[in-house]
């Protein structure tokens, strides 16, 4: 018999899990609760409800359970963001306070790099309005 080779940990469970992801959204949406320029486009009066689904969607993505679909379907995130004018200011307000909230995580340079990556090419496929030239 031969030994099998180790699982490689997911990105999920390499950054410690759900409890990581819930500190970087709380983080995030700390920074957005104040915000005047992303703040209206949540529309619940608590910050509660998009909180819990920004994390658990980028647990799901990121390898840990994928609760977000079996409870909203498939992300669409273009879609559920159409309603809202996502122009290059939101996205750059968003990166703002999304870089404060994966730098508060502290984790190591390569899964910080890997995060970051994600959520900035993330930002960039949302825009939906373009500048007036």
């Amino acid at each position: 018999m031969t030994a099998s080779a180790p699982q490689e940990a997911s990105f999920f469970d390499a950054v410690g899990g759900e409890p990581t992801f819930r500190r970087l959204v709380a983080r995030f949406y700390a920074g957005v609760a104040d915000d005047p320029l992303l703040r209206p486009m949540y529309p619940e009066e608590d910050l509660g409800p998009a909180s819990d689904r920004l994390a658990l969607f980028l647990m799901q993505y990121w390898g840990g359970p994928n609760t977000y679909s079996s409870t909203r379907g498939h992300p669409r995130l273009r879609m559920r963001h159409a309603p809202f004018v996502v122009d290059v200011a939101a996205r750059d307000a968003w990166l703002k306070h999304m870089r404060d909230a994966v730098d508060s995580l502290e984790l190591p340079q390569p899964l910080n790099d890997q995060l970051w990556d994600y959520l900035e090419r993330a930002a960039y496929f949302m825009v939906n309005k373009m500048e007036n030239p």
